[in-house]
């Protein structure tokens, strides 16, 4: 009978599993034996930390896929409460370290986040405070004990002695103590988010703290924004880390209290997109802060990437042509103002442009193309520069483009025109004479003029080229200022355009809004001269440039007024998935005849083929069809718009310009038709960088 296991067989597998023993004593022995010191002492001097890993931002993009605002990775530092605080340091050895800190940072070009709204060298005196420094001051004053009209001086005597900052230090290294203190202090007061105690340092700064083996500092791994275009900042935004009130909004949505945030434009108007998931990870250093051990317990999830409806490339060329336009006007305007002062004719001096704004508009889906608001600024300097922006006279952080409230003078007309044909009180072949003063009501005072007139008898559309005040002053006057308004809110003018953005909604004139403005007061009644003023896109009635151009797309596509969404979509962050696609929404729509809509095109497209636009049109190898307007401001020098679109027979793209002190109208057809000439020019070229973009994704 055969056996199921031979001896030969045995004894090898006695030999193999005395072998594995002896292997597995051996490195027992070594472990606990020869290297058991030493292992003791490393396992006693590792730290086991629980982090928070920020979650990357999503990327913005153009509606081309070009990447706009995106992420590079920087270093933060952090102050170690804990370490600093709670490890058994005396008041002087925490204000030393903080004091060698701060000096490490500055000498390595770095900066670090001072709070504190005083001044830093003496006589103590509070600098101008945000209202989140404010915020701040007062919940530590609350805490201290201190009443909130105390003085700079008695802060900074409550600081020296809360916080044991003895009289060796001079009163400017006492200053940079307090600071510190008083950031890590005020946020226990209030529970609010951590405190950054330096972003974005350099690896110089990083390396001379560790060197310097001083307590209290961790870094942290964080991302910031980097912008990768100079234009939009207006549209783009800025992010920031959260306030006290940020917190009590975003803390229901699962934030910490120390994450960074949109704080305006589209930074904020998509934070749902764009914001991440932080994470979270199990950190093992050495005492050294070597670390050995990274552990994911919480793996982070990046935000989705957007991308907007904007053409980066046609912003562009339309932030140029207003800035290069009113440069060169401002100029211009100087040197004759000098002549006049030197020849004594004040009368003569004009008013410099303050500001100006050009939309661009898909005419057939109502996205916006291009958001250009001048004057501008620099995002990526913008944390530096805000205080000398927020003080600036020129206000440039006002995106005139959204929140910009004009009169928009006679590109009000084509409004006016289609009221008047769709109520039936003109038509085509309708004539009204104008005999340059409107006298009708001259027995009370009132008897308004028309500029460039008398134009003789006119039809609606010879009353569109050539801007005829005296037509549309007859018209309005008949028709009525209800009829006026309410073909006013059919095209969406004085109403919100839908964008996510913020904006003013503007407001058309009514005897409503009038007694309201002017309630109690004599001048609350309504006139017939309010009803003339407001014919013609003046008096009372305040629009966006932005509702100027989606009101000129309406006129231009036959009446569908487009709900103005900036966003475009939305995918994840590697791009694999989509999360949102946007469809064209009609948030209203005039409704009238063709006739009506063909007589306005033939008076829009005669303003630039022999009325008040044709020299700036003259040779212009794309069809364009047009309105100019003009508004008195009560100045010196009017407010001047531009509305236009193209090509006429197909219709694409709506503008509107605005600028304030802009003198005329018809002189605004240069900055459109600079604008216009890119769009068509590259127009193929964009198309076939979308094509190839559409083909990678």
């Amino acid at each position: 009978m055969r056996k199921l296991i031979s001896p030969g067989r045995l004894v090898f597998l006695c030999i193999f599993v005395a072998a594995v023993l002896g292997v597995f004593f051996t490195k027992l022995y070594l472990l606990q034996i020869v290297e058991g010191n030493a292992n003791y002492e490393q396992s006693t001097n590792s730290i086991v930390s629980t982090e928070t890993i920020i979650a990357a931002r999503g990327n913005i993009m153009d509606r081309y896929g070009r990447l706009l605002v995106s992420n590079r990775n920087c270093n933060n530092l952090l102050i170690d409460v804990d370490e600093l605080f709670y490890s058994g340091l005396s008041d002087d050895e925490i204000n030393a370290a903080i004091l060698q800190m701060c000096q490490i940072i500055e000498a390595n070009g770095d900066e670090y986040n001072d709070e504190l709204p005083i001044t830093k060298t003496t006589p103590w005196e509070f600098t101008g405070m945000t209202a989140t420094q404010s915020q701040l001051l007062n919940a530590w004053l609350d805490a201290k004990d201190l009443p909130r009209d105390a003085t700079a001086v008695e802060v900074m005597a409550k600081m020296r002695t809360r916080y044991g900052i003895d009289g060796n230090y001079s009163a400017e290294e006492m200053r940079v103590i307090a600071s510190v203190r008083y950031s890590v202090n005020v946020r226990f007061d209030i529970n609010t988010s951590g405190y950054i105690f330096a972003q974005d340092v350099n690896i110089n700064t990083i390396t001379s703290l560790m060197e310097s083996d001083l307590p209290g500092f961790d870094v942290q791994v964080s991302y910031i924004r980097e912008y990768n275009s100079s234009y939009a900042p207006h549209l783009l935004g800025y992010t920031g880390l959260m306030d006290a009130e940020d917190y009590k909004h975003y803390k229901d949505l699962g934030y910490p209290m120390d994450a960074t945030i949109g704080k305006s434009g589209i930074e904020a108007a998509f934070e749902e997109y764009l914001h991440g998931v932080d994470g979270q990870a199990e950190i093992t250093r050495t005492s050294e802060g070597v670390v050995t051990k990274t552990v994911y317990t919480k793996v982070p999830q990046p935000g989705n990437n957007i991308y907007i409806t904007i053409d980066s490339e046609l912003q562009g060329a339309a932030e140029t042509a207003l800035a290069t336009y009113i440069e060169s006007a401002n100029e211009e305007t100087e040197r004759s103002n000098a002549t006049a002062r030197a020849n004594g004719q004040l009368d003569k001096i004009r008013d410099l442009i303050t500001g100006g704004a050009l939309v661009a508009i898909d005419v057939n889906t109502g996205e916006p193309l291009c958001i250009a608001s001048y004057p501008s600024y620099n995002l990526e300097t913008f944390w530096d520069d805000v205080e000398d922006l927020m003080h600036d006279k020129t206000r440039p952080l006002v995106n005139r483009a959204l929140s910009g409230l004009y009169s928009p003078g006679s590109t009000w007309k084509p409004c006016m025109a289609v009221a008047a044909l769709t109520e039936g009180y003109i038509d085509g072949k309708t004539e009204i004479t104008c005999t340059r003063v409107f006298d009708k009501y001259i027995d009370a005072g009132y008897a308004p003029g028309c500029v460039g007139g008398p134009h003789g008898p006119l039809t609606v559309a010879d009353a569109l080229t050539y801007s005829c005040n005296f037509f549309f002053f007859t018209v309005g006057d008949n028709i009525t200022i209800k009829n006026i308004d309410k073909y006013a809110a059919m095209f969406g003018l004085g109403e919100p355009t839908g964008i996510e953005l913020s904006e003013a909604a503007g407001r058309v004139a009514s005897p409503e809004y009038k007694a309201q403005l002017y309630a109690g007061k004599r001048d609350a009644a309504w006139y017939a001269a309010d009803t003339l003023l407001a014919s013609i896109g003046q008096g009372l009635t305040g629009v966006t440039p932005l509702q100027l151009a989606r009101y000129c797309a309406a006129v231009a596509n036959g009446g569908k007024v487009y709900s103005t969404s900036i966003l475009k979509s939305a995918s994840s962050y590697d791009y694999s998935e989509s999360v949102y696609e946007r469809e064209p929404e009609v948030m209203s729509e005039v409704k009238t005849s063709q006739t009506v809509w063909d007589l306005v095109h033939e008076g829009m497209r005669g303003v630039v083929t022999k009325g008040t636009a044709y020299s700036q049109f003259y040779g212009f190898p794309y069809t364009v069809a047009a309105k100019t307007g003009t508004t008195e401001t009560g100045t010196a020098t009017n407010d001047a718009f531009f509305i236009c679109y193209a090509p006429y027979e197909e219709p694409e793209v709506a503008v509107a310009v605005a600028l304030e002190n802009g003198s005329a109208g018809s002189r605004l057809g240069n900055v459109a038709r600079e604008m216009l000439q890119y769009y068509f020019e590259f127009k193929q070229s964009t198309q076939q960088t979308e094509n190839e973009l559409t083909m990678l994704h």
